[in-house]
């Protein structure tokens, strides 16, 4: 099976200005993710998608292909990412090279590595799913069971639609929070049912110590807590 990986790194950003390319522990954002594709032995091959000049010298100093510069409407703040997606196999097509799939790696999650892709990719081929999603749980406490919506009246229901009803933790299953990581696709259904998301659709569960997802400041400075931690500083 053929499998792109494809990192999409724009350089607009208003959380943390310059997000991707910006230092963390001594090295840019973006390296982090560059390292971990170029590690995989699964993927056919890792490209980075960007519209940004200096952003794409990054990913070519990270070793890293860049083979085209994004259009700009596809890199703007409300951008979906299934056009970011389509436009690299496009692209890539025009070229003769056609993937099965699409292994979707986020620079904002810097701590995967090559061997939970290669983990990922094998257990999307085994199960014959549509799309693989990385996975962390989270406290049963906190399942939409034991959630409720509250209207303007001070009602509340059942965030899962049922009659309230006292449930026991025990007795629910563990849920799951989607941790963004890795997403892979099938290019059939990027391409035919025009989402991500296919019918079946499979977890690899992630070490949630490193489940870390720069999106603000305070999640960088656990980022840089994590490096300084694995790296014995204080």
């Amino acid at each position: 099976m053929k499998i792109l990986g494809l990192i999409p790194a724009r350089g607009g950003s208003k959380g943390i200005p310059r997000k991707n390319i910006k230092l963390l522990h001594g090295k840019p954002l973006l390296c982090y993710t560059a390292r971990a594709g170029l590690e995989s032995t699964l993927l056919t091959k890792t490209i980075l998608s960007t519209e940004d000049g200096e952003i794409a010298q990054t990913g070519r100093d990270c070793g890293l292909e860049v083979p085209f510069l994004r259009p700009a409407e596809l890199a703007e703040d409300q951008s979906p990412t299934l056009p970011v997606i389509l436009h690299a196999l496009d692209f890539l097509a025009e070229r003769g090279e056609e993937y099965d799939a699409v292994c979707l790696l986020q620079p904002t999650s810097p701590f995967r590595d090559g061997e939970v892709i290669d983990a990922c990719i094998r257990l999307f081929m085994e199960s014959s799913a549509d799309t693989l999603i990385t996975i962390v749980p989270f406290p049963k406490e906190y399942s939409p069971y034991f959630m409720y919506c509250r209207d303007n009246d001070g009602v509340v229901r059942n965030y899962m639609g049922e009659k309230t009803k006292v449930v026991r933790r025990q007795d629910v299953e563990q849920p799951y929070l989607r941790e963004g990581s890795v997403y892979i696709t099938s290019t059939k259904v990027l391409r035919g049912d025009k989402t991500i998301y296919g019918e079946k659709v499979v977890g690899y569960p992630m070490d949630p110590e490193k489940s870390i997802n720069i999106d603000s400041m305070d999640d960088w400075q656990r980022a840089e807590e994590y490096l300084r931690k694995i790296h014995g500083e204080h």
